[in-house]
């Protein structure tokens, strides 16, 4: 068996209905549109979605999809005044902050900022400093470490 051998089976193919071609045919005239209204006219019709004027369902149903926010860095927070229950001289990294518990997960990262009055000398190892923490932080003679 070849390609140009092959052929549709024996009435599986059937001709396409031709519309309008006269009475006599069952579908001449209007060609089964009716008479007159929207639907019966050159172009006529609605678009796809609309259902009378109501308001359609693809904007009655809430939003979903892509947006930008999923991308964004989160970060665990700390203000510089719960870090006076470390010890003189000692170095604070996302290790140490979750064992006081102080916050619960790294996740992207840790922002320490400037709210509250630090009383000691700290290490201090986080991905971004305010510039008021940044301050506090080197007036006491520490270190703010981005890592």
């Amino acid at each position: 068996m070849k390609l140009n051998d092959l052929s549709p089976s024996e009435g599986s193919k059937k001709a396409p209905f031709r519309k309008g071609q006269g009475h006599g045919s069952g579908n001449g005239k209007t060609a089964g549109r009716g008479h007159k209204g929207q639907k019966a006219r050159s172009g006529g019709g609605v678009r796809p979605g609309f259902e009378g004027g109501q308001t359609p369902l693809y904007r009655r149903m809430p939003k979903r999809g892509f947006n930008n926010k999923i991308f964004a860095a989160h970060y665990a927070e700390v203000n510089i005044g719960s870090l006076n229950c470390f010890d003189d001289g000692a170095v604070v990294d996302a290790v140490a902050l979750i064992e006081a518990g102080i916050i619960k997960n790294e996740l992207d990262g840790i922002s320490v900022l400037g709210s509250g009055k630090l009383e000691k000398k700290l290490t201090v190892k986080a991905t971004r400093f305010s510039k008021a923490a940044a301050a506090k932080i080197e007036d006491l003679g520490g270190k703010a470490e981005v890592i």
